[in-house]
């Protein structure tokens, strides 16, 4: 039952904003619209500093330009969720599967507008009952019964989400892991507070690739965004810096372009869907800029095509598939849809 429907207060043909009862995080927009209607799911996790958190799920309707919630795809969730995701059009499943990261990995299973039911509780640790948070997560699209997740125990451990066990684990870097994401069916990156960006082949665990470190000593990198458009591309956040790397694969160490244009730090970075020369970033300066990457980088640094400017720091950014011409971004209690 759908009840209530949120208007924007700045509504207009290029913004919509939803605003929830507590303050935003985690964010993630179904990769398939629901079965009943054509709305997009949008799965919002609050972000409270203590243990009782919340996720509800609205739903975007793209005629009416309208979001829309539903008391019963709301839920309990312990901690603020790090991240959450949606499952991959790929895995063929009736139902969306969410997934979210916080102490433990946990699966929930969204039954239209009618309830929302917990899968797994997946522990990573191998010592019982205590679980290092989990940082982060990333679901392999091209086989969608893995997900990889990093944590600030330095591992990072890859899980059969269909057998509920776990494939691999592997201790990925020197210091705490924040981020994870796919490449390639067996293939993923990782970032770590040692300030690496490290590539693993899960045929040959034994060893990693190090394609960037950071220039400044333990200067922690955050986030990572694998291009699915064109492999060879990804990028990367440092740590208190206003800089989006762009790396190239083949040419590991140095970057081949420095997004500079942000007066504050950047907090999230998503690589547009339909396109393999185009990334979004926001950041703490209240913008979000899109930027073009040319094929040879000028002198003066690269200035970004568009900007798009929030009422206060932008925590979370998403670009679907699903949703190409629209970027969801959370900030303060706020998530905004911004027609790109």
């Amino acid at each position: 039952m759908e009840n209530s429907t949120q208007e924007s207060h700045l509504r207009s043909e290029n913004t919509i904003t939803y605003e929830s009862p507590y303050p935003l995080y985690a964010m993630a927009i179904s990769s398939t619209p629901s079965r009943t209607n054509q709305y997009q799911r949008i799965a919002l996790g609050s972000f409270i500093e203590e243990y009782n958190n919340r996720i509800d799920i609205v739903s975007f309707d793209p005629e009416t330009l309208s979001v829309k919630t539903h008391q019963n795809l709301s839920l309990e969730h312990p901690f603020p969720p790090t991240k959450l995701m949606f499952s991959p059009s790929s895995l063929h499943k009736s139902n969306d599967l969410l997934a979210s990261s916080g102490d433990y990995l946990r699966l929930w299973e969204v039954r239209d507008s009618a309830s929302i039911e917990p899968v797994f509780v997946l522990n990573n640790s191998k010592t019982g009952e205590f679980c290092a948070p989990l940082t982060s997560f990333d679901w392999n699209d091209i086989e969608p019964k893995r997900i990889g997740t990093c944590s600030i125990d330095t591992t990072c451990t890859i899980w059969d989400i269909e057998k509920g066990v776990v494939e691999t684990q592997l201790i990925a870097h020197d210091k705490e892991v924040y981020d994870i994401a796919w490449g390639e069916a067996r293939v993923f990156a990782s970032v770590s507070a040692d300030g690496s960006v490290r590539i693993f082949d899960l045929r040959d665990k034994e060893h990693s690739t190090i394609i960037y470190e950071s220039p400044r000593p333990d200067t922690p990198l955050l986030r990572l965004a694998w291009n699915k458009q064109d492999l060879r591309y990804m990028a990367t956040t440092l740590m208190d810096s206003n800089k989006v790397v762009i790396l190239d694969i083949r040419s590991p160490t140095v970057p081949v372009a420095e997004l500079e244009r942000h007066r504050s730090s950047v907090n999230a970075i998503a690589w547009a869907p339909q396109s393999c020369r185009h990334i979004c970033s926001a950041g703490d300066d209240s913008q979000a800029l899109i930027w073009e990457l040319p094929t040879v980088a000028g002198p003066n640094g690269i200035d970004p095509m568009s900007m798009c400017s929030a009422a206060s720091e932008i925590n979370q950014l998403q670009w679907s598939a699903a949703l190409p011409d629209w970027i969801a971004i959370a900030f303060s209690n706020k998530m905004q849809l911004l027609k790109v």
